[in-house]
């Protein structure tokens, strides 16, 4: 279980420094999401499934689609 939880904090690690070197603004996004979803797969680690499926709604469901919906309206790339 302790090597899933480093796999896991690996991860999430590489998918902050990612977020933030990306100049997709669509990449970023996904990139966001899947950090929320395994986030949210680390809270069910620890046995705390609420917080889990509060992350799992908020932070990758509405909040990506409220994200992709601004990337609609502006450009899609960093200039």
């Amino acid at each position: 279980m302790v090597v899933l939880n480093v796999i896991i904090v690996v991860f999430l690690i590489v998918c902050a420094v990612a977020i933030g070197k990306i100049k997709d603004l669509i990449g970023a996004v996904i990139l966001f999401s899947a950090y929320s979803l395994m986030m949210s797969v680390l809270w069910l680690i620890l046995n705390t499934p609420d917080v889990a499926i509060t992350e799992a709604s908020i932070g990758a469901g509405v909040t990506s689609i409220l994200f992709f919906a601004v990337i609609s309206k502006t450009r899609r790339h960093e200039s």
